[in-house]
């Protein structure tokens, strides 16, 4: 233990202290990230539609004032240009489907509502919350998306842009949240909740921009990635945080690579 320009060797109990003190902020820390993951997943139609649902809390919250209705818009506004410059407008973001201009208060934090409430757009229903503790929580109906015309795919079956565009808003959130609270470690869920009765598809492009499925690996279950991020580090090195996650999430359904988040060379 150092104490100013003194060094001495801890005592077994102080080690022992010191380890319980980092097992409880694990435990805590877990949780935290399963009531928001479970909060996020309630009411969803997911034997109808798959759904991609993100969630992040704040490893050690730091405790600052709640944000105002227009420090949460700032926050918005923010993400919704840092999401943008991870993914592009290819494709469908869920930041650009929720109320982002007017954030209405709930149990301790700002919701942004779904805005995609009638028949033609439903199929880009999305959610959104930024809580006063600095978690923040994302959900986005990412399967039976438009085809072609007024053919949409299955409920089961997910194009990976849509993931994509989903983990670079989420991030894209907490980077903006850590921003405006004071917060950097993140401990970051995401998962895919369906409950119908076909295994999952996660859908990719060929060479000449169609869908493909042919390398696709069915999924009975999605295993949630999680990740630990400093959201107060340098942004190539965030950057290269949300295409790690992104990559991940489309791995697991046999699909190598992410198309939309490409990070830039350190050169370049």
């Amino acid at each position: 233990m150092r104490n100013d320009a003194d060094t001495a060797w801890m005592k077994e109990r102080q080690i022992e202290a010191m380890y319980r003190a980092r097992f409880e902020e694990r435990r805590h820390a877990t949780e935290a990230l399963d009531a928001l993951f479970t909060d996020m997943s309630a009411g969803r139609d997911t034997c109808k539609r798959a759904w991609i649902v993100g969630v992040a809390h704040p490893r050690v919250p730091h405790l600052s004032e709640r944000l105002t209705r227009e420090g949460a818009q700032a926050v918005l506004d923010r993400a919704e240009g840092l999401a943008l410059t991870y993914a592009n407008t290819r494709g469908i973001h869920p930041l650009a489907n929720v109320e982002r201009h007017n954030p209405r208060l709930g149990l301790r934090r700002w919701v942004c509502v779904n805005t995609a409430t009638n028949e033609r757009s439903r199929w880009k229903e999305a959610w959104l919350a930024i809580h006063h503790d600095g978690s923040v929580s994302l959900a986005a109906a990412v399967g039976g998306h438009p085809k072609s015309g007024e053919e949409h795919f299955g409920g089961h079956q997910i194009e990976s842009y849509a993931i994509e565009c989903a983990v670079a808003d989420l991030m894209a959130l907490v980077r903006a949240t850590a921003e405006a609270t004071g917060n950097d470690e993140y401990d970051l869920r995401v998962g895919i909740q369906w409950t119908g009765g076909e295994p999952l598809t996660i859908l990719t492009k060929d060479p000449m921009g169609f869908t493909f499925d042919g390398v696709s690996t069915p999924l009975h279950q999605f295993t949630p990635v999680e990740s630990t991020v400093n959201a107060a580090e340098a942004d190539l090195d965030y950057f290269g945080h949300v295409h790690d996650l992104a990559q991940d999430c489309v791995n697991q359904g046999g699909i190598s690579y992410v198309h939309l988040i490409c990070p830039p060379t350190r050169d370049s």
